[in-house]
């Protein structure tokens, strides 16, 4: 079953808008696929080519320095955060009742 280039893009959105909300803690490949609700083989895809566009940065030790031999923990890189924590502060400022920035 081929899943259409629109459907992709919106599981990117909600696997970096995961892992916002999990910042600055990195996540499983498993405990995304389970927030997202897809297959991990899918979601390690995913994960892959939002890595290689620069959006996420892998980790593979863990925190003792110690190299995971088949696992990968995923954080979103510097100007990824930076980009949606200004989309939050831009949030903060619309006023809902005027559809005016304040």
């Amino acid at each position: 079953m081929r899943i259409s280039k629109d459907k992709v893009d919106r599981i990117k959105e909600a696997i970096l808008s995961v892992l916002y909300k999990s910042s600055p803690k990195p996540m499983f490949t498993s405990d995304i696929a389970l927030e997202i609700i897809r297959d991990e083989e899918f979601t390690k895809k995913v994960l892959k080519e939002l890595e290689n566009q620069k959006l996420l940065v892998s980790i593979d030790k863990n925190p003792q320095g110690i190299v995971y031999s088949r696992r990968l923990r995923w954080r979103l890189s510097s100007k990824t955060f930076e980009a949606y924590q200004a989309i939050e502060k831009q949030k903060l400022h619309y006023n809902e009742l005027d559809h005016t920035y304040a």
